[in-house]
């Protein structure tokens, strides 16, 4: 199935996409459901149950948090990230929630949240299970969800072909399929995601135009540019454990001054000045971009406010070609392996974040089909077998990095594929089906826990992950 854009690129908060966004979601699917039940009023108690991946680093990603607010009924895309800490402390304090916004239960947040840290639901790692009692602790309605990467939530007994059938002018589920599209049409990836993207804009209001298509777009590179902004201003330290200091602000100031004083500037300091950006700012629970996961936001930021300095200023029609392009690339993966870091490690994250945005970057850019499926298979080629280890569950070290290299290496892909013809002798599709096999080959322990790789070797045996 080809994914909307809007699901591929969504506003949301930091740290984590699979961690944060995904179960502020559910929790709030959850809410959904209740009212639907006409059972709100009844409600007197909620416990969210965790489980796998969102047990093992929920903590550091704030999981609990996110439940917290998402049974308050807020989502992602609507919360003011700079409510949260307030909020949570007061529910804290008072012992008090208020469920869907409207009834008022008592809720101990160390109790009525449970971190299963040593159980992983079958059908995915990052499980979790939400539940409301009603008088005398009668069970009033329960219902699992799975986080999947992204922000994509898919609840027990649902699949996500389930949550989009609307027929498209040109589905897809392959590059193969993509590309062939385009050739019989006469289009470019592009211009057939704006298509699919309208016949979804029609679907919900038959009045919708391409116009309103555009609108969606340029909102999200309006988040992605204003969260560099902030980042680039912000300094201090990171919230979490390892105190990691900011450091984009720094950054800026150095290139500035280098700009000021005539020193050798290279273009790859400003590529890491916007990634790391983005990336603390994710850090610290501020808005993001899920792009097409928080831990990876800021490759696609980077790389695009690249092209916006460097290769075509202001260039809103290059701007807009590019996160199509990129969207359709994040759409095989998602389709056909994964973007879950606790399923397939950080290859699912950055790696495809760079393989999204060497094909945004080459589509912008004015190259061939062949050339584009190129940027993108290069993209991923090298990030093939990339674990996910965070230290402290916290989305920091190594992954703000991270976002920088991958972003170098998403340029540095566009270039490759330009410099050639095309022809490649690994197709997109196959590197998409190895990167999920390597991923279903991974050791669990490299799967987005802090019981692996960096984080064994950085953490004491001693302590304990959740």
């Amino acid at each position: 199935m080809s994914h909307s854009m809007f699901d591929l690129f969504k506003i949301g908060v930091g740290p984590s996409s699979s961690h944060t966004v995904g179960p502020m979601v559910a929790c709030a699917r959850f809410v959904e459901e209740i009212d639907e039940l006409t059972l709100t009023d009844s409600v007197e108690k909620i416990v969210v149950d965790l489980y796998g991946s969102l047990a093992l680093t929920g903590k550091g990603h704030a999981t609990d948090v996110a439940c917290v607010m998402g049974l308050l009924g807020e989502w992602p895309q609507y919360i003011d990230s700079n409510t949260i800490p307030t909020r949570s402390e007061n529910i804290r304090t008072s012992k008090m929630l208020s469920f869907a916004g409207k009834t008022d239960i008592s809720f101990e947040w160390d109790d009525d949240i449970v971190f299963h840290c040593d159980k992983v639901l079958t059908e995915h790692p990052n499980g979790m299970t939400v539940t409301a009692f009603g008088k005398d602790s009668k069970q009033l309605h329960s219902a699992t969800f799975f986080s999947v990467g992204g922000g994509f939530v898919v609840k027990q007994g649902e699949t996500e072909s389930d949550q989009d059938n609307i027929e498209l002018p040109f589905p897809f589920s392959s590059a193969a399929e993509l590309i062939e599209h385009c050739r019989v049409a006469n289009k470019t990836i592009a211009q057939v995601m704006f298509d699919n993207e309208l016949a979804r804009a029609v679907a919900e209001n038959p009045n919708a135009t391409i116009h309103n298509v555009h609108e969606g777009i340029d909102a999200i590179w309006r988040v992605m540019f204003e969260c560099i902004e902030r980042g680039i201003e912000a300094d201090g330290v990171l919230p979490g454990g390892l105190k990691l200091k900011r450091r984009a602000k720094t950054l800026y100031q150095s290139i500035n001054k280098m700009h000021h004083t005539g020193l050798p500037l290279d273009s790859n300091d400003w590529v890491n000045m916007y990634a790391m950006a983005v990336n603390e700012e994710n850090a610290a629970g501020g808005q993001v971009v899920t792009a097409p996961t928080n831990g990876a936001a800021g490759v696609i930021p980077a790389v695009l406010a690249y092209y916006n300095k460097f290769v075509s200023r202001g260039n809103t029609d290059g701007i807009r070609i590019f996160l199509a392009t990129a969207a359709a690339i994040g759409s095989l993966y998602k389709t056909n392996a994964s973007i879950s870091a606790a399923e397939v490690g950080c290859q699912g994250e950055i790696g495809v974040a760079c393989s999204m945005a060497a094909a945004g970057l080459a589509a912008a850019m004015g190259a061939s089909l062949e050339q584009i499926e190129n940027a993108a298979e290069i993209g991923m080629e090298h990030n093939l077998g990339l674990t996910c280890d965070p230290i402290h569950g916290l989305v920091q070290v190594p992954c703000i990095e991270r976002n920088t290299m991958g972003a170098v290496k998403a340029i540095n892909a566009t270039r490759l594929a330009l410099n050639g013809d095309g022809e490649h002798h690994v197709p997109l599709d196959t590197v998409i089906k190895t990167m999920h096999e390597t991923g279903l080959d991974m050791m669990s322990k490299y799967k987005e826990t802090s019981l692996g790789g960096l984080a064994t070797n950085t953490i004491p045996i001693n302590v304990v992950a959740c």
